[in-house]
């Protein structure tokens, strides 16, 4: 879908598009590097460009300050998307979000996309990448091309700070000393929560957001440090960029990813390194351009220079109230310094008379017939497209929500009086809120902010939905009704309309009018998550395995971690008689789960039932003496020393059978294997 051409009746304001659109700056010419340099790109998460220390007197930022001092800096570095994900996808593929695909956090990028580690990895570069937040994880999909990728943030963290980030990065750079080498950091300290380390807590108390960037710039000087002191006579190219800035309450917006302003769109970007000259760039630049510039530094080709900049329409996007609630989409554009908002309405800005884009000019000049070109080709995604997030598990969206990234998974309805975003920043607070409470299973506390955001959006689907998902978790079954009879007037056909209506049933144990729906959603949406594991219940408890297991098999390719889907498939194969598959998926449980593995009965049984007495000692001598099946275990652990010629055998069978009740007691004196053994 495009937008659609609005009708521009706007008074000419005389010389601002001819200034914003004939500037061009003369750049002095990058040297060639004598070798293939090792590049370094370090992406500053959650970093404005007004918030670091050549442009804000209040933050003491050293490392970024000499590195702009020596290299090019640009004043006008433009995001794609105010998002951790869509933005960084961007930098990696030379894309805008409208040709990736990824215009949110926790969607997932196609597989067939090419990014830069690819490029410089066939090109006969080592790469590597070094994370710091939960919505960069290699999941969705951007450590293709890497042959290292350290997104390990400890168990159960969602970030990473910049000083163990750090210290990974400095490791592998003393450990891979020869050849060029391609390696992103990615720091992601000033993302809220705010709490800066010492000394930095305390040298910026009124202002933990200014302490982030301070202490992520002492790291970053390191980083810069070691890696220019590796590639000493090799030749070394350094990129800095911010992915996106934050909010701080300008424009009514607290964080980032619902406006398209300034704070939160223009970002630091520097150019440093063998061969880059000095120079202060004001022309308007995508981040996106960074996968051209830095192909074009190792030898591959290229597109955009950055270090060659020349003036272009900078296009970008702010889609998550559009994809979330149904709001009016948002796409801008940057040329010189006119800016332009399309959102139902349109702004336009100056942006050298007014930084602080405070002036709306719409109703005073004319626009350039190119900017308006370039915005309605813009390509939006469709209301009705099924997002590429339909297999986040609640672990993912719980690490995400406890970030502020709160993913809906479905399609808002598509609204004749979708509001304008920035007209709705008075209710941005309660939707965060009330959607991390939600994913937090607080859902009492959540109907109270959703009804308040209702309240403001009564056609708002997503909150219909989970305000109805809250009240039936807590019991509240009429009022549930209620609220999914509302999501149906507002959109009939939605998808987690059935979905959800389908686990209000499956709560309320009415098999029959939950499984119809689950099949719905799954021929619609094949990747749910919830939809596959309630089926598979429901398929359970009519006994109809085979089809069971074979939903806990398309939930397992699924997941991240289905160490409990393995154990599940265990059991159903067990059931089934399925011995070799019984088998398989139970070590694959045991694999995933380590010591928290609680199936070493069933495998012991099974290996027995397969004819291998050897792995089913091991696995039966691994069941603790209070498992409810000890005595079972004591048997078949006889049977197994008995077919391995064990010496002490007969002091097992006699050991089990004192242990066994009367039925297990009789199954022993039964058994052939233990026959001319004394009993007591």
């Amino acid at each position: 879908m495009h937008i659609r051409a609005a009708t521009y009746l706007f008074v000419v304001f005389l010389g601002l598009i001819a200034i914003s659109c004939s500037q061009e700056e003369t750049l002095p010419t990058p040297t060639p590097s004598p070798t293939r340099p090792s590049i370094l790109l370090v992406t500053l998460d959650t970093t404005r460009a007004d918030s670091v220390g050549f442009e804000c007197d209040a933050v003491e930022t050293p490392a970024l300050q000499a590195l702009a001092a020596r290299g090019m800096r640009f004043s006008q570095g433009w995001t794609t998307a105010p998002m951790t994900l869509p933005a960084h996808t961007s930098i990696l593929t030379g894309l805008y979000p409208s040709e990736h695909g990824i215009h949110e956090n926790s969607r997932f990028l196609d597989d067939q996309q090419v990014l830069l580690a690819d490029r410089l990895r066939d090109g006969g570069y080592r790469t590597a990448a070094f994370i710091s937040g939960y919505p960069l994880k290699r999941r969705f999909g951007l450590a293709r091309g890497f042959d290292h990728y350290d997104d390990d943030l400890g168990k159960g963290n969602t970030e990473r700070l910049a000083g163990p980030t750090t210290e990974r990065a400095l490791d592998y750079l003393a450990s891979n000393t020869d050849g060029p080498l391609f390696i992103w950091v990615h720091y992601y300290d000033p993302h809220e929560p705010y709490e800066p380390p010492e000394p930095f807590r305390s040298r910026y108390p009124s202002s933990p957001y200014l302490g982030e960037i301070a202490s992520m710039d002492h790291e970053l000087g390191r980083l810069i440090e070691a890696f220019e002191r590796r590639n000493q006579g090799q030749g070394s190219r350094i990129v800095v960029v911010g992915d996106h800035g934050e909010g701080l309450g300008d424009h009514g917006e607290t964080l980032h990813g619902n406006l398209l302003y300034q704070e939160v769109m223009r970002v630091p970007l520097i150019l440093a390194g063998t061969g880059i000259p000095k120079a202060h760039v004001e022309t308007a630049v995508s981040t996106r351009h960074i996968f051209d510039t830095i192909l074009g530094w190792a030898g591959l080709g290229g597109g955009f220079d950055l270090a060659n900049a020349t003036p272009e329409i900078v296009l970008a996007e702010a889609l998550k109230p559009y994809l979330q609630y149904g709001w009016q989409p948002q796409v801008m554009a940057v040329s010189g310094s006119t800016k332009i908002i399309q959102s139902g309405e349109t702004e336009v800005y100056d942006l050298q008379s007014d930084p602080s884009e405070s002036v709306d000019l719409s109703s005073s000049v004319a626009i350039d017939p190119e900017i308006t070109k370039a915005i309605n080709a813009y390509s939006l995604p469709a209301l009705d497209d099924t997002p590429s997030s339909g297999h986040l598990d609640q672990e993912a969206r719980e690490q995400l929500a406890s970030l502020g990234y709160i993913g809906w998974e479905g399609s808002p309805a598509v609204r004749d009086n979708a509001p304008n975003p920035k007209d709705m920043t008075h209710i941005f607070a309660d939707l965060d809120a009330g959607s991390a409470l939600f994913v937090r299973k607080d859902y009492e506390a959540s109907i109270t902010t959703f009804e308040n955001v209702l309240a403001e959006d009564p056609e708002n689907l997503m909150v219909t939905i989970r305000l109805a998902v809250a009240h039936s978790i807590i019991g509240n079954e009429k009022r549930a009704m209620q609220l999914f009879e509302s999501a149906r007037q507002i959109q009939p056909n939605s998808i987690d309309l059935k979905l959800y209506l389908a686990m209000h049933h499956f709560r309320f144990q009415r098999w029959e009018l939950a499984g119809p729906l689950f099949e719905d959603v799954l021929d619609a949406a094949p990747r749910r998550l919830p939809a596959l594991e309630a089926l598979a219940r429901i398929r359970e408890k009519e006994d109809r395995l085979d089809d069971a297991a074979r939903l806990i098999k398309r939930t397992i390719a699924l997941k991240e971690r289905p160490e409990a889907e393995w154990a599940r498939l265990g059991e159903l194969e067990m059931a089934m008689g399925n011995t070799p598959a019984a088998i398989h998926a139970f070590e694959n449980a045991r694999d995933l789960q380590a010591q928290a593995f609680e199936h070493t009965l069933e495998l012991g049984v099974l290996y027995l039932a397969a004819g291998r007495p050897a792995p089913a000692a091991e696995a039966l001598d691994l069941v603790p003496p209070d498992h409810p099946g000890y005595t079972m275990a004591l048997f078949k652990r006889a049977q197994a020393a008995v077919l391995l010629g064990e010496p002490d055998w007969r002091e097992r069978v006699r050991f089990a059978s004192d242990r066994a009740d009367p039925n297990l007691r009789r199954m022993i004196e039964r058994e052939p294997l233990f026959q001319g053994v004394p009993r007591q």
